[in-house]
């Protein structure tokens, strides 16, 4: 069974940037695009180096579709469900997040 485990509170996270947490022994990239409550999560381990940096990526949009670029090659991922905007047959995992009242969320 699926449970809600509480990472931060939301002012932790500054707008249009991510922070790395913890899950289990996941490490995730948790991002916060807007000014709002909105927050995306997905694996901070870049598959093309093997290396925890995603976390630390620049937030952007096209067409809709909000995604991070990898510090490294400047790789695109999608926040919606970590999928490589580059190369489709790489993907990063995507978590379930949310905010209630205050805190960001994730689902292990």
């Amino acid at each position: 069974m699926s449970q809600w485990n509480t990472i931060c509170k939301i002012d932790d996270i500054v707008p249009a940037t991510g922070v790395c947490a913890l899950l289990n022994d996941t490490q995730v990239a948790i991002f916060r695009p807007r000014h709002d409550d909105q927050v995306y999560a997905i694996s901070n381990i870049d598959p093309f180096f093997q290396a925890s940096v995603l976390s630390r990526g620049l937030i952007g949009e096209h067409n809709g579709e909000l995604w991070v670029a990898s510090p490294l090659k400047k790789q695109r991922f999608r926040l919606s469900d970590g999928m490589c905007m580059e190369d489709e047959s790489r993907s990063v995992a995507h978590f379930e997040a949310r905010v209630k009242d205050g805190v960001v969320q994730l689902k292990a």
